[in-house]
């Protein structure tokens, strides 16, 4: 059976990942980083999101010698030119401080009216192989900004994401519903089957 390392170690990415494979038919062991603690912490210099999941798959490669793949994602937004894109998650300076993110934003288009509050997920998914053979997808998932957040799942800006023909937030879904059209979902899919056409014995 060959073995794939999923650059995060995240249990709940992990069995998602796992899921998606078997969908895929794919006879593949994954495994995550929590059995190479000496990775560490990747840093996301990247432009866009294809360049942060390589820099990250990239790294995982060099130390394990084994294929990897990995991901970015981010939210972008119409009125913002697509910020915060690459930036998401450090949007008002600190890393991963969701509530300071979301409130940030929230108050940089607070005039914006609904018409012209659109805005999109994108989740870049990087498969790198130790022969140097690399593969990107992105997936997308369209939607709207709203006024007020809504919703206790999820996390980021889940709350003030409203998914295209939803009337709940992604923040309001079942997490099976919102994996089922999540925009990292829709990447790790379309990879699903190139990680198992590149990894054939």
């Amino acid at each position: 059976m060959n073995r794939v390392v999923l650059a995060t170690q995240n249990p709940g990415k992990i069995e998602e990942l796992r899921r998606i494979l078997a969908e895929a038919h794919s006879e593949i062991e994954l495994i995550g980083l929590d059995k190479y603690p000496e990775i560490g912490d990747i840093p996301e210099t990247g432009l866009t999101f294809a360049d942060n999941a390589l820099i990250k798959a990239r790294a995982v490669v060099a130390v394990t010698g084994l294929p990897a793949v990995a991901d970015d994602s981010g939210l972008c937004v119409d009125a913002l030119n697509g910020m915060p894109g690459v930036l998401s998650a450090r949007w008002s300076g600190r890393h991963g401080d969701d509530a300071a993110n979301l409130a940030l934003l929230l108050a940089q288009i607070s005039d914006i009216p609904a018409p012209h509050r659109g805005a999109h997920f994108t989740c870049a998914a990087a498969l790198v192989l130790p022969t140097g053979e690399e593969k990107v997808v992105e997936g997308v998932l369209n939607g709207e900004i709203i006024h007020t957040p809504r919703g206790t799942g999820g996390f980021g800006y889940d709350p003030i994401f409203l998914p295209e023909g939803e009337t709940r937030t992604t923040a309001e879904m079942p997490a099976a519903a919102k994996d089922a059209t999540s925009h990292r979902g829709r990447a790790l899919r379309e990879l699903a089957p190139h990680i198992r056409d590149l990894l054939a014995p």
